[in-house]
C-alpha cells in the first residue's frame, strides 16, 4: 500500500499562492477602483461572503474525505424557508424557529450521510437527488410563491448590522472556520478524514471506521447549510423556496481554488478561505472599477483550470511508481501555479489600468459629472436592454455618468450585491427595477441613510425605501387591459392560463391581482385554470406552455405577463400546431413580429420601453440636483415633455396596444 504524501506543504504552500493572488488583485483595484481601499469596502467583502463561505468551510473536510455535496445550496433554501414557516405561519419565537431550521439542515446532512457512507452509493448520485429532494420541498412550502418577510429587527441585524464597524455576522464565520480548521488539522479525527481521501481502502485496513467518519462529515455539511440558511434570511430580509441557488458551484469552486484536491486526500481550511476571498475581492473590484463582472467568472475558471490541472499532475506524482519524487518537487509546481495565477490577474490588471489611463489622460480636467447607476432586473432580458437604450440617449444628452449593471438571472441577492458595491462607490442616484421588494427595501433604506438618491423604476420598492417611482402604467391600467383584451379574443367565455416571469417579482403579482379581479367582476363565464413561472427566460416559457396545453387541453389562450414570455409562449403553440389557442401579453413588438403577422399572437400590449428608460434618467438627474421633491405634482423629461407625478409615482403615460395593424411601425 502507497504511503499518502506529506500534506503538509501543500497545506502551507497553496495559502502563499492565493495570497500573492490576493494582493495582487488588491493592488490592482487599490489603482482603478473608486473606494475600494477602505475599511467599509472591506467590511461589505467579508458581510457578502458569510453564507458561501459557510458552505465552502463545511464542504471541505467533504471533498478532502474523496466526496463532494451538490445538495448544500438547496438545503440552505429549505432551511430558510422552514424558518420562515414556523416563525410566521406557527408563531414560534424567532430563536426557537431557528434552532428548528438548524435541525432540518441535520436532516438532510443525515440522509445524505446514510446514503454515502451506509449504503455507499456515489456521493455525486446521492447528493444531486438530494439537491432536487431539498429544492422540491422548498417549493412545496411555499407553493413556489410564498416569501416570508417581516421579521423582527433585532434579528435581521445578525444579517444587515455592525458593531464597531464589524459585520454582525462575521464572528459567526470566523467561529465556524476556526472549529473546521481545529477539527481537520489538530485532532486524530480529521488526520483520519486524509486517510480516507486518499485510500478509503487503506484506512479501513488501518482501523478507521470509515463509513462513520464520511457519516459524520455529510451530517456537519448539513448543518452548516442550515446555519447558512438562517444568515442568508437575516441578511435578505427574505424567505423563498429558491434562496441558495447556485452557491453549492461557488462554495465548490472556492474549495477547490483553496488548493483542495478535488480527488480526495489534501487540502485545508486556510486555503479554502483564501479561496473565498480571492472570488469575492475579484467580483467586488471589478463592480467598483465599473468593469464587466463577467471577468470574473472568465479569471475565477482560468485559475480553477490551472489549479485542478496542476493538482491531477500532483495525483500522478503521488502514485507508487513515482514515490521516489521529493516535496521540493512538488513545491516547484505550486511556484508554476503562483506565475501563472499572478500573471493572469497581472494581466487583467494591466488591461483595466491602461484603459482607465489612457480614459484620464484623454478628459481635460471637469468637475465631477453626477453618477447615476442603474439596475434592471435581468440585464440580459430584451424589455431592459430596450429600457437602457432610452437611459443612455438621456444619459447623453444631460450629461451624466450612467452605469448600468445586473444580475444574470431575477436574483434578488445580486441585486443586494449590486447596490451594495455602488453605495461603497459613491455615486449619486441608484435606480432600481426592484425584483422582491421586500427583500431589497432594506439596502435600499441604508442607501438612503448615506446620501444616495434611489429610485425606483418598473416595479416599485416600499415607499419610504425610495425618493420617487417611475412607474410605466398603473396596475390597474395593466390587468385591466390584458383582462379585457384576453375576454375580446375568447369571445367572452372558455379558459385561459397565464405564463408569469417570477412568482416573487411585486409588480407582476400587483398585475394578476388587478386581471382576476377584473376577471371576477366581469367575465363569469372565463375560467383562469393555472398561472406558472418562466423567470424571465423564453426557453421556459415556451417548456410551460407546451406543458399547461398538454395538461388543459380546453385552453383557448395564454397570457403572457413578462417580455420573454410572449414569443415563448407563441413558439409553443406555434409548434404544436394549436390553431384554436391564441396568445396576448406584455412583450417587446421586434421579437413579437413574425408571431403578430403568422396569427399565433393576436394582441401585445407594452408601453415604450425605451421612454421609460429615457423617463428615469431625467427624474434622477433632477432629483440629484435637488430640483424635483416627491411631493412635486410634474416633471419636465426633455423630448417626453411634461409628465404628471400622483403620490411619488412618475407616469409614464397608458399602455399600448400592438397588433398586426400598427406593430410594423415600431422599431424596439
Amino acid at each position: 500500500m502507497a504511503t499518502p504524501p506529506n500534506t503538509a506543504g501543500v497545506r502551507t504552500s497553496q495559502p502563499g499562492v492565493l495570497l500573492l493572488v490576493l494582493l495582487a488583485e488588491v493592488a490592482v483595484f487599490g489603482l482603478i477602483s473608486r473606494n475600494f481601499l477602505t475599511l467599509g469596502n472591506a467590511a461589505e467583502v467579508s458581510r457578502l461572503s458569510v453564507e458561501i463561505g459557510l458552505l465552502a468551510v463545511a464542504l471541505t473536510p467533504v471533498i478532502v474525505g474523496g466526496g463532494i455535496d451538490l445538495s448544500v445550496g438547496a438545503l440552505l433554501g429549505l432551511s430558510a424557508v422552514a424558518f420562515g414557516w414556523l416563525w410566521r405561519n406557527q408563531g414560534l419565537p424567532v430563536g426557537v424557529a431557528a434552532v428548528l431550521a438548524v435541525g432540518v439542515g441535520a436532516l438532510g446532512g443525515t440522509l445524505n450521510g446514510l446514503f454515502v457512507a451506509r449504503l455507499r452509493l456515489p456521493p455525486l448520485i446521492v447528493t444531486l437527488g438530494s439537491l432536487s429532494l431539498f429544492r422540491g420541498l422548498a417549493k412545496g412550502f411555499t407553493g413556489g410563491t410564498e416569501t416570508y418577510t417581516g421579521f423582527p429587527a433585532g434579528f435581521l441585524a445578525v444579517g444587515q448590522g455592525y458593531f464597531a464597524g464589524v459585520p454582525v455576522q462575521l464572528p459567526i464565520f470566523v467561529a465556524v472556520a476556526a472549529g473546521y480548521w481545529l477539527f481537520l488539522h489538530r485532532t486524530i479525527y480529521g488526520r483520519a478524514v486524509f486517510a480516507i481521501g486518499f485510500s478509503p481502502e487503506g484506512a479501513r485496513h488501518a482501523g478507521i471506521p470509515v463509513e462513520r467518519r464520511v457519516f459524520v462529515l455529510y451530517l456537519l455539511s448539513g448543518l452548516a447549510a442550515s446555519v447558512a440558511g438562517v444568515v442568508y434570511v437575516a441578511h435578505l430580509g427574505q424567505a423563498k423556496a429558491d434562496a441558495g441557488t447556485g452557491y453549492e458551484l461557488a462554495a465548490i469552486t472556492a474549495v477547490v481554488l483553496g488548493g483542495t484536491s478535488i480527488f480526495g486526500g489534501r487540502g485545508g481550511i486556510a486555503g479554502t478561505v483564501l479561496g473565498l476571498l480571492v472570488i469575492a475581492v475579484l467580483d467586488n473590484g471589478l463592480l467598483l472599477a465599473d468593469l464587466p463582472r463577467e471577468l470574473a467568472g472568465v479569471l475565477t475558471g482560468v485559475l480553477l483550470l490551472v489549479t485542478i490541472t496542476i493538482d491531477r499532475l500532483r495525483s500522478r506524482a503521488a502514485a507508487p511508481t513515482l514515490s521516489h519524487q521529493t516535496e521540493g518537487e512538488f513545491e516547484m509546481k505550486n511556484s508554476q501555479l503562483a506565475v501563472l495565477c499572478v500573471a493572469i490577474l497581472a494581466a487583467a490588471g494591466i488591461v483595466a489600468a491602461s484603459n482607465w489611463y489612457l480614459m484620464s489622460s484623454l478628459r481635460p480636467p471637469a468637475p465631477k459629472p453626477v453618477t447615476i447607476a442603474m439596475l434592471p432586473k435581468s440585464k440580459g432580458n430584451p424589455y431592459f436592454l430596450a429600457c437602457r437604450r432610452g437611459a443612455d440617449e438621456a444619459a447623453a444628452e444631460l450629461g451624466v455618468e450612467l452605469l448600468w449593471d445586473g444580475p444574470d438571472g431575477t436574483d434578488p441577492a445580486g441585486q443586494n450585491r449590486i447596490v451594495e458595491g455602488w453605495m461603497t462607490r459613491g455615486v449619486d442616484v441608484i435606480c432600481v427595477a426592484v425584483e422582491n421588494r421586500e427583500g431589497l427595501s432594506p439596502v435600499l433604506r441604508k442607501a438612503r441613510a448615506k446620501g444616495i438618491k434611489v429610485l425606483t423604476w418598473d416595479a416599485d420598492a416600499e415607499p419610504d425605501a425610495r425618493d420617487l417611482f417611475v412607474n410605466q402604467a398603473t396596475p390597474e391600467g395593466i390587468g385591466h387591459g390584458l383582462m379585457d383584451t384576453a375576454a375580446r379574443v375568447m369571445g367572452g367565455k372558455g379558459e385561459f392560463a397565464i405564463i408569469t416571469g417570477s412568482l416573487t417579482a411585486s409588480n407582476l403579482n400587483e398585475w394578476r391581482k388587478h386581471i382576476e379581479a377584473r376577471l371576477a367582476e366581469k367575465y363569469p363565464d372565463i375560467k383562469l385554470v393555472v398561472t406558472r413561472p418562466c423567470d424571465d427566460q423564453q426557453k421556459k416559457a415556451l417548456d410551460e406552455t407546451k406543458a399547461v396545453l398538454a395538461a388543459h387541453p380546453n385552453v383557448k389562450l395564454v397570457m403572457a405577463v413578462c417580455s420573454p414570455a410572449v414569443p415563448g409562449a407563441a413558439e409553443a403553440v406555434k409548434q404544436l400546431g394549436r390553431g384554436d389557442v391564441k396568445v396576448i401579453g406584455l412583450g417587446l413588438p421586434n421579437e413579437n413580429k413574425p408571431f403578430v403577422h403568422a396569427g399565433v399572437t393576436d394582441t401585445v400590449i407594452l408601453w415604450n420601453t425605451m421612454d421609460l428608460g429615457y423617463l428615469t434618467i431625467h427624474a434622477a438627474k433632477q432629483v440629484a440636483d435637488g430640483k424635483l421633491k416627491p411631493t412635486a405634482s410634474e416633471v419636465t423629461a426633455g423630448r417626453l415633455g411634461r409628465k404628471v407625478i400622483d403620490k411619488g409615482n412618475v407616469l409614464l403615460g397608458q399602455p399600448f396596444a400592438f397588433t398586426k395593424e400598427n406593430i410594423d411601425q415600431f422599431d424596439f
